[in-house]
């Protein structure tokens, strides 16, 4: 699946219509054993407006192998590049063993992630 979430603003109502829309689309997705979800992101206080916060994000899950995760990318507040690529960025020249540790999370500006561990399915683990 892939979603445009660009219209996300404070008028106009595109908050109240996210915020309405999105449940019952998590609610579809959790109940599968495998899921697979990319979207753009941009939230901004009225139409036209700079955005207050922009990423790209990638969400899976794999039930049958107990795992999960999430990635961002060219993730910004108002334009400026954050995430954990930007912080071990910073790290590399006086704490590389941190930066080293940190860039599981993400290496590259703007980018953020994780993968972590699931409980176990029995229903999952049955459909393999």
């Amino acid at each position: 699946m892939e979603y445009s979430k660009r219209a996300i603003t404070f008028d106009a109502g595109g908050a109240v219509r996210f915020l309405l829309a999105e449940p019952s689309r998590f609610a579809i997705a959790v109940a599968t054993c495998h899921y697979y979800q990319k979207d753009h992101w941009s939230v901004q206080t009225t139409s036209g407006a700079t955005p207050l916060v922009t990423w790209d994000g990638q969400y899976w899950w794999n039930k049958v192998a107990a795992k999960a995760g999430a990635r961002l990318s060219d993730f910004r507040l108002h334009g400026a590049s954050v995430g954990i690529g930007d912080v071990v960025a910073e790290l590399r020249q006086g704490f590389s063993a941190l930066a080293q540790a940190l860039d599981d999370y993400g290496e590259d500006a703007g980018e953020t992630g994780l993968i972590m561990h699931l409980p176990f399915d029995l229903r999952c683990s049955l459909a393999g």
